[in-house]
């Protein structure tokens, strides 16, 4: 029995006794439940239900129910029992645990109970008289159950919610127990506070701190546990650090980049000792907000006692660092016990580490006899064909140096966990990993540690502090430590709306490249197509004048820029090498006959490149006047507005928006549907939408997944009213003012251009040049257009998510907002499945792809969201593949943005859940594929072109070629299903490439229409 409480709850791994299915059918009660069904909705028996109830009768059949909810308590009691006879497990409404004779106890429900447990237990053994009421059912809230677990003794209580009610009293589980006290001659003193909130960890040492501030003559209340409130003062000090996990439990931290496999390998592990053993077993997994290549922790517990501790390792036995660049950027030892064993993935030998170790570990391991290991799991990963999946390397490791079980068991359980778990992936995968256990042991080294290290000084001379703005410095630099849970509330003085400032990733630098693209400068054709599919932003074209040539490092290469960029301008091709994914999607594409682009060593290349970097960066204006940003070279000279995100390497989605951004990116507003973009676009600290040298730059905000398009339309609404009160304003000006010709030729050139965007811009600055002059400014009139100089630009209103948002969940919302007829843009990232939640299906999901609740292969056709809307007429609607079609993909952005009315763009966006077999730094060439082979599709519905007497729909797309069979079987999304249900596969095969082929035609129908 428990509450789902937040993301501990439903994420822990836990080793359970699970009831059998024909234990319980004894205790179902067949007769109810038949005469439940008869009450069922159904013709034979006709009833009606759910009347409109009008005042006269509403409020007395609701208490009518009053009867059936008093009887909930002593059912659920009942059945209580019953399980309690079958298990042994004591069940109540309310379970008491503690001293008999308590004097000051909790009362709490969820997760936090296991803590609270093992805090007793600690003070019991130094004579405390604590205790504490779980809470198994909540409403109905029960009176009866509560006093027959109370202890007569309780003279103080403490009632903790994970939760907070702005405004009220008291948190809702603190007022029900206050009011059952109502009226009571023995009321002993009652105190709420508030713990755990967004999932933070909830410790020992907190609870601690409810039981101490129990023991105060006049206890604090409306507390909180957890947090340094120094501004409302509501916190309780934390003054005890104790440990209460039971004696000989092994815990274990195992740090891990997302994708590389870690937090898989380490479910099996607990899975293999939680089955194969008789020891408890426990894994929970911390993540930041970056997708794939994200900083991913592993907190794991084994012991031979039942494991309680429902909140994160902070004394470990064990800890592996699986991505080197972490150990610049983390406190990885902190809390790891003297004796520990710690485990270093790098490509480094014994001696290189004399260099590469940062002081303080080298301090930390010399002091604390800590056994240190290293492996270049990358190197071998790659040299058995796992590219950088190092999971069974590091898996292996961990079963050799943790000493859990014995290691030739360990082994021997994870080949047959890599058969079931890899099977259906194919034989070669399940070889490739095998033969990555057998080797991890030998590539394993054990450091001789030097003494001299217990004496390594840091040489802070060699990287001095730089100067960075104080939300980079108070809250990003800690965050970025993950160690945010320190920081007091006073720090967001000044933040309580929510508002973060824009920019803040360009300062993380992860460095967490095994591979880095290095610009070949000879072969470099000067197409930009590089930085254009670059999903995030961390290659880009620079154009130096004289000056900042003259002034560039020695090692800054540049080449004569190409026409039509004017004469006098260097051309270069730079990397911000530590900000790179190392996805590789740019040295696929280029198309220079001889590569501009290679992948090299990161290792290597990272030291040559950052002062390059740095020079570009701060030194290299944009010059995006030089050459026209409507075609693909031109509008990469323009400054991106959105870099250095926490996407998965070779992200499909970002590419677009990042393009949007350089288009339109200083007009911009978004509207942005919870989802995988709503993560890598605006998690905590790390905000990669950025400003240009005007500090103007994207605003962007954050509803909910199912009203998004509504949220962005209120927006529209709300700029267009505005924009509609200074068009009302300029006219009067116009008729009413005595201005003079020069004036009036401004108010009316801002009024023929005010909703054509580029255009606004020029006619906004005309406008301001003149009436802020002081012979103006004195004018009311012209004091009210100042009052909203913001918004004589046109606004560019983007309302953007992905297929989860638009094809399913939020689908009503956005098709009310594009039959509204307003002049929205829409942009729709199609993954194809749900991406930020694990993969499931939506109606955007193909005929014969597998994801989640579509185990054996989605058996229907993908829904046609661009067909639906172009139904309405006067919609704009574009599906694109930026690596299918460049041109086209920039075009589609133009067009919509320049039409008056609603707008739809469907952009094809491979994900990491496809499982392109190639991997993701084949994406953008997949969208080409998809696109070839006919089985994604390249139009534009321009409603405009109808008004001119012409097809409205263009098909971008060429006739099909090549097989979408070959199409499906690159993707482990399609394979899969030929290993799990081969029997289903050839069928709905066969069925994906006839929707395939059955779209084009329709396209191509609609493409060949007569309208003349």
């Amino acid at each position: 029995m428990h509450f789902f409480d937040g993301f501990r709850t439903s994420h822990e791994i836990n080793k359970i006794e699970v009831l059998d299915y024909n234990d319980l059918a004894g205790l179902v009660d067949y007769q109810a439940v038949e005469e439940f069904r008869n009450r069922s909705l159904n013709p034979d028996r006709p009833v009606l239900r759910g009347t409109a109830q009008n005042p006269d009768l509403y409020f007395q059949l609701r208490e009518a129910a009053n009867p059936y909810y008093q009887e909930v308590p002593d059912i659920v009691a009942h059945y209580m029992e019953e399980i309690k006879n079958l298990t042994g497990r004591e069940y109540h409404p309310f379970t008491y645990y503690g001293a008999r004779d308590a004097e000051n106890i909790i009362i709490a429900m969820g997760s936090a109970c296991n803590v609270i447990e093992e805090v007793i237990d600690y003070l019991l053994e130094k004579n405390e008289k604590v205790g504490m009421i779980k809470v198994h059912l909540y409403r109905p809230f029960s009176e009866k159950y509560f006093f027959k677990v109370l202890p007569e003794t309780v003279r103080k209580i403490a009632v903790l919610d994970r939760t907070k009610e702005p405004g009220a009293p008291g948190e809702p589980l603190y007022e029900d127990v206050r009011s059952i006290f109502y009226g009571k001659e023995k009321q002993p003193l009652i105190v709420g506070g508030r713990y755990g909130l967004g999932q933070k960890d909830v410790r020992p040492s907190q609870i601690l701190a409810v039981f101490n501030n129990l023991k105060a003559a006049s206890p604090k209340n409306y507390f909180t546990v957890g947090i340094v409130d120094d501004v409302t003062n509501t916190s309780l000090p934390e003054e005890d650090i104790i440990d209460t996990t039971p004696e000989g439990t092994i815990s274990c931290r195992l740090w891990g980049l997302g994708s590389d496999g870690t937090v898989g390998a380490n479910k099996m592990a607990i899975k293999i000792i939680g089955d194969k053993t008789d020891l408890y077993a426990q894994g929970y997994f911390s993540y930041d907000s970056k997708k794939s290549g994200g900083t991913t922790i592993s907190h794991l517990r084994f012991g031979r006692k039942p494991i309680k501790s429902s909140y994160l390792v902070y004394d470990a036995d064990y800890v592996a660092c699986h991505n080197r660049s972490f150990i610049y950027h983390y406190d990885l030892l902190n809390g790891l016990k003297a004796n520990g064993v710690f485990v270093l993935n790098c490509p480094w030998s014994e001696e290189e580490l004399e260099e590469k170790i940062p002081a303080a570990i080298k301090r930390y391991i010399a002091e604390q006899n800590i056994a240190f290991y290293i492996i270049d799991a990358v190197s071998l990963a790659q040299e058995v064909g796992l590219n950088n999946r190092i999971n069974m390397i590091m898996q292996t490791v961990f079963f050799k140096l943790a000493n859990v079980i014995p290691i030739d068991d360990a082994i021997r359980y994870l080949k047959e966990f890599i058969v079931e778990t890899y099977g259906r992936k194919g034989k070669k995968i399940v070889e490739m990993n095998h033969k990555a256990v057998d080797l991890s042991l030998e590539k394993l080294i054990k450091v001789n540690v030097p003494e001299h290290w217990a004496r390594a000084e840091d040489d802070w001379e060699e990287y001095p502090e730089k100067e960075e703005p104080e939300f980079i410095k108070r809250i990003k630099r800690p965050v970025a430590r993950r160690e945010g849970d320190e920081l007091p509330v006073s720090v967001f003085v000044g933040m309580e709306d929510g508002t973060f400032p824009l920019g803040t990733t360009k300062y993380e630098k992860r460095g967490i490249a095994v591979m880095l693209p290095q610009w070949q400068t000879e072969n470099c054709i000067q197409c930009n197509q590089c930085s254009y599919v670059c999903p995030h932003a961390t290659i880009r074209p620079f154009l130096l004048d004289e000056e900042e040539k003259k002034n560039a490092p020695d090692s800054f290469e540049t080449k004569k820029a190409a026409k039509p960029i004017p004469e006098g301008y260097h051309y270069r091709i730079q990397v911000s090498v530590m900000d790179c994914t190392g996805c590789g999607n740019c040295a696929d594409i280029c198309p220079a006959p001889e590569k501009a682009l290679v992948m090299v060593n990161a290792e290597e290349e990272m030291p040559r490149q950052l002062e390059n970097w740095e020079y570009a960066a701060n030194n290299v204006t944009y010059k995006d006047h030089l050459m026209a940003k409507t075609s693909v070279k031109g509008s990469q000279f323009a400054q991106p507005l959105l870099e250095f995100h926490g996407a998965c390497p070779g992200c499909g989605e970002s590419a677009y928006t990042t393009l949007a951004t350089q288009l339109f990116g200083d007009r911009m507003i978004i509207a942005n549907a919870t989802g995988c973009s709503s993560i890598w676009s605006a998690s905590e600290a790390s905000i990669p939408y950025t400003t240009n040298q005007e500090g103007k730059g994207p605003a962007w905000a954050n509803s909910l997944f199912e009203d998004n398009a509504e949220f962005g339309y209120g927006i529209y609404l709300g700029v267009s009213q505005i924009r509609q009160r200074l068009k009302n304003l300029l006219e009067k000006g116009m008729d009413e003012l005595n201005i003079d010709a020069d004036c009036k030729n401004a108010f009316q050139y801002w009024l023929e251009n005010m909703d054509k965007g580029e255009a606004s811009k020029d006619a906004s600055r005309r406008l301001l040049d003149l009436i802020e002059k002081p012979e103006y400014r004195a004018i009311p009139l012209i004091q009210d257009i100042l009052k909203y100089r913001d918004y004589l630009v046109k606004k560019s209103v983007w309302i953007i998510g992905g297929d989860g948002w638009a094809y399913d969940i939020g689908y009503g919302g956005l098709d009310h907002v594009l039959a509204a007829g307003e002049d929205v843009n829409i942009l729709v990232y199609d993954t194809e499945i749900y991406s930020n939640t694990g993969g499931q299906s939506s109606k955007s999901t193909p005929t014969a792809a597998v994801a989640k609740f579509a185990a054996s292969g989605k058996r229907t056709k993908k829904k046609d969201l661009g067909m639906m809307a172009m139904s309405y007429g006067y919609v704009y609607v574009a599906q694109i593949a930026m690596g299918a079609n460049l041109n086209q993909t920039i075009r589609a952005f133009l067009e919509a943005e320049q039409y008056k009315g609603p707008s739809l763009i469907i952009a094809y966006a491979p994900c990491i859940s496809h499982g392109i077999k190639n991997g993701m730094g084949k994406s953008v060439a997949q969208e080409k594929w998809a696109v070839e082979t006919g089985y994604w599709h390249l139009y534009r519905y321009n409603p405009m072109l109808r008004e001119e007497g012409k097809n409205p729909f263009i098909l971008d797309s060429r006739e099909p070629k090549g097989s979408i069979r070959d199409f499906l079987e690159s993707e482990i999304r399609f394979t899969q299903l030929q290993n799990t249900f081969p029997e289903l596969a050839e069928e709905l095969y066969a069925k994906a490439e006839k929707d395939a082929r059955e779209r084009y035609e329709i396209y191509k129908r609609m493409a060949e229409m007569d309208f003349s």
